[in-house]
Formats: C-alpha cells, structure tokens, sequence
C-alpha cells in the first residue's frame, strides 16, 4: 500500500485555523506498568521523566547500523540527516521500535489503556554541522487536540553536555500555549519556531542520556537544543504518542498505529508493519 507524505512542519494557516485544546492533562494510573506513581507524580509536575533503559548494548549497536545505512540511502537520494520523517510507515524496523512493548510500558503508564504511535523523525546532528533546534512547543507543531501526546526520546548515539543535547525547560507545560515568533535564517533552526527567553518559564535541565535509553516529555513541555560544536555524532529517534481519544487534524490521524489497547472511535489509522527494511 502507498503510503501518504506528511509535512514535518504544516502550514501555519492550516494550524491557525483548528480549535485545539492546548491544556496539560496530568496523569493518572493506579497500576502503572513500569513506573512508579513517584515517577508519574514527576513526570505531571516537571513535564518529563527520565532515564529508561529500553534497549541492550548490543540491541542499540544494531539499531545505530541500521541507521547508518538508512541515513546514507537518504543522504543519496538528497536527503539530509535531518529529514527522515514518518519513518514506521516506510520502514518496518522503525515500526518495531515504536511498537517494542518495552516503550510502550512506559508510555501507556501515562497516556493510558490505548495508544496510538504516530510519529517517528530523526533528529542527527552531524559533527559540528552548526543547526540547533530552537526552543519550542512540540504542541505548536502538531495539529492535535486535546493536549495528551508525549514524545519518545530515544538515545541512538551517547549524548552529554559536547554534543548538542536536548535541555527541558522544568514546569513550563504549566504554561499552557507560548508565544512564539518565526526563526531567523541566522538562527540555523532545523525547525521554524522560537521562543524568546525560556527561562522565565523555569529551570533549564540537560537530557543526558547513554545509547540505548530514553527519555518521555509532554508535547507542552519548553525544550530545544544547540548545535553539536563536537567531533561526535548525535543521533536520537524521536517517537510521538498520543491518547487514543485525542483528535487528529489535517489527515494526521492516517499515521496512526494502535501501540496498547484499541482506538474504539476508529478515528486513527492502524498501519501494518512495513515489508521494506
């Protein structure tokens, strides 16, 4: 089956023009899986919670040579290490990795019962390739509602304070929608979005994570990161979830992969695996 393109960025008229419910709902599970109600507790107070070993050694130094050779089929093709996107529908280790019930544990100790995976990007940065990602909402971004989506950081590459790592603004989900302008070309923003002044909103915190571990934000959470000035690689999979009963505009919901339980709206799409490798 063909699969459709999504922007990784849409327009922002077609944003502007969705009523969305941009309002953190914290989190409630009397029987989490795998986290602790401490961690919930945290996760609901400062808007992320990590470090979550998920994959092996031996399991991540598989996924990074998958990668390596994706990223080098891309960067053939006239693509850029930044512009894999909406991978677990074209590629079926991808869709294993969002579907690894593993990450969906944790997920689903958040979102709740059922789950839908619906976004996967790569987010590499080069040795010093001198792009840094802006300080953003994720929620600005995403044309859903309500507000119950998180994101998956996976670790493919070490990341520490030499290579670009992402940083969270503590509490700022709190905030509710932030006021944001458009990124000057000068800013070498892989996205488009800025935020002025971030620490106003709260503390800044350094995601620090080894190869292999993740860490989860709330799409309302303050965050960005610089651009890599090192001599190693820093390469993440970004994997986005939301609640089954959130709402999906502008044919997003055809991204859509039940990860933990059913969508008993039928509102979002169930992909497949994919049979390319």
């Amino acid at each position: 089956m063909a699969t459709a393109n999504y922007k990784i960025i849409p327009d922002q008229s077609e944003l502007d023009s969705i009523e969305r419910d941009l309002n953190f709902y914290p989190s409630i599970c009397p029987e989490p899986r795998r986290l602790t109600q401490e961690q919930i507790a945290f996760y609901n107070r400062e808007g992320y919670v990590r470090p979550f070993t998920i994959f092996s050694p031996a399991e991540i130094e598989a996924i990074r040579v998958y990668f390596d050779g994706l990223l080098a089929r891309v960067i053939a093709e006239g693509g850029d290490s930044y512009s894999i996107s909406s991978a677990h529908l074209k590629y079926g280790p991808v869709w294993d990795i969002l579907t690894d019930s593993r990450i969906v544990d944790v997920v689903s100790d958040l979102l709740g019962p059922n789950v839908v995976g619906w976004g996967s990007h790569f987010f590499c940065k080069m040795p010093r390739d001198g792009k840094q990602v802006a300080w953003h909402q994720d929620s600005s971004y995403w044309p859903l509602s309500p507000s119950k989506a998180l994101t998956v950081w996976l670790a493919i590459d070490d990341v520490d304070g030499s290579n670009g790592p992402m940083r969270f603004i503590a509490g700022s989900h709190h905030s509710g929608h932030l006021t944001y302008r458009p990124s000057s070309a000068e800013e070498h923003n892989v996205l488009n979005q800025t935020i002025e002044n971030p620490e106003q909103y709260g503390a800044i915190v350094e995601n620090w994570l080894q190869a292999g571990q993740v860490s989860l934000h709330s799409d309302l959470l303050l965050h960005g990161s610089d651009a890599n000035q090192s001599d190693r690689r820093r390469c993440a999979l970004t994997l986005r979830y939301a609640s089954a009963d959130v709402r999906a505009h502008l044919g997003w919901n055809g991204k859509g992969v039940w990860v933990r339980g059913s969508d008993p709206t039928g509102h979002w799409a169930n992909h497949a695996r994919p049979e390319a490798e």
